[in-house]
């Protein structure tokens, strides 16, 4: 149980994925004192992942809820929705949401991102989404409709999950993205391909290699995507998903350090202010397993995130040491990624047959697996984290025809 001695007070702000697991860890921890947790959004917290997958394509109607919505007031959790965090005082150990000033012992930040949206002429017309929140998934699914047309800006996750979405609803999709291959800075060129083959089989029109310069409309209405070279492609709807920003802008107003775009935040996730910690997508850690600092932008890497900092909210001191965890569905291809890869500079080594997308991508720095991404492979999750965990040279033989374990 709680010593007496522990915060009399703790505020998340942020009702996210984060904020929420690390509000009701503090409950199972046995946490007694007052414990509030404001968002912005309508709904309670949720889970992110469903949007991009089973609410976008149908196969659901709501997102994965942390918890009920009786739990809050159950566990005593004072859930303040719908409320927008102003400012934050530390030197008071005070934020205000919405005109009320709510004390704070400790306080955990857990803001998460804002999607980006591009600067260019007709970027506010109808139509034009980005995809993050219960509702975005759900005024997307009502447009993704048999022949509407679809042109889906980025071939990261989100765009490829949006465009998998789509066509499995019967729009017509094109898919823009700048770079040479979906997802390349995540899995490279040769994987990327892969994925890119994919889409075309399932009848997507990839535009590799441009950019968007504006859209056009009628009646404030998206009409069409203009590319550099003139071309105009038709839009019923566009989904914007180059990518978020992390809100920072509480946490810098209040004097945080800042770092790789996020709030800087130690080994255990404290900010440098040290009653304030940071979880989720805003915070750049500190990370022990990599030596530098990293920002995850992930749904484990929240959740986990969250559940760990409950502990040093109560005085613990321990670091957060989890990998990266991240998976996609697109059509029949299902994918898990573990690890954090730069292929650029990491070694690719393939076991099975990325044509097939039956496989398990190796990327290996200085003989040992950075990351390990299986797709359409689920016999080795244990054996795939475990070798990325441990950080021990192995050898490429092993790994394409070998035991894993």
């Amino acid at each position: 149980m709680v010593e007496a001695a522990h915060p009399a007070r703790i505020v998340i702000v942020g009702a996210s994925l984060a904020g929420a697991s690390a509000a009701v860890t503090l409950r199972e921890l046995g946490y007694g004192g007052e414990l509030t947790l404001i968002g912005d959004e309508a709904e309670p917290p949720y889970e992110r992942p469903p949007l991009s997958k089973a609410v976008l394509i149908g196969n659901a109607d709501e997102p994965d809820w942390v918890r009920d919505e009786a739990y809050y007031a159950d566990h005593q959790i004072e859930l303040l929705r719908g409320t927008t965090v102003t400012r934050i005082d530390p030197a008071r150990h005070v934020v205000v949401a919405d005109g009320t000033e709510h004390g704070y012992d400790k306080l955990l930040m857990a803001t998460g991102s804002t999607p980006r949206r591009l600067d260019v002429p007709g970027a506010d017309l109808d139509g034009v989404f980005t995809l993050r929140t219960l509702g975005d998934s759900l005024g997307l699914r009502e447009r993704f409709t048999a022949g509407a047309d679809i042109v889906v800006l980025g071939a990261g996750w989100i765009g490829c999950e949006s465009a998998a979405a789509a066509r499995h609803r019967g729009a017509s999709v094109t898919v823009v993205e700048p770079l040479t291959q979906p997802l390349l800075k995540v899995v490279g060129e040769q994987v990327g391909a892969s994925f890119a083959a994919l889409h075309r089989e399932h009848g997507v029109d990839l535009r590799l290699g441009t950019s968007v310069v504006g859209f056009d409309g009628e009646g404030g209405r998206v009409t069409s995507v203009r590319l550099p070279d003139g071309v105009s492609i038709p839009a019923d709807t566009v989904v914007v998903g180059v990518g978020v920003a992390p809100n920072v802008a509480l946490a810098d107003a209040a004097g945080l350090e800042l770092a790789e775009g996020g709030v800087a935040v130690d080994a255990t996730l404290r900010t440098s202010d040290p009653d304030i910690y940071a979880a989720g997508d805003i915070a750049a850690q500190d990370h022990p397993a990599y030596g530098r600092r990293v920002r995850v932008e992930h749904w484990a890497n929240a959740k986990d995130q969250g559940e760990h900092v409950a502990g040093n909210l109560l005085g613990a001191a321990a670091a957060y040491e989890k990998r990266p965890f991240f998976y996609s569905d697109q059509y029949d291809l299902g994918c898990e990624y573990r690890g954090l890869a730069d292929p650029d500079r990491d070694r690719l080594v393939v076991r099975g047959d990325l044509a097939s997308r039956e496989f398990i991508a190796f990327w290996l720095r200085e003989g040992a697996v950075a990351a390990a991404l299986n797709v359409n492979m689920w016999d080795d999750g244990d054996a795939l984290q475990a070798l990325v965990d441990s950080g021990r040279p192995v050898e490429d033989d092993a790994l394409v025809s070998g035991s894993l374990s």
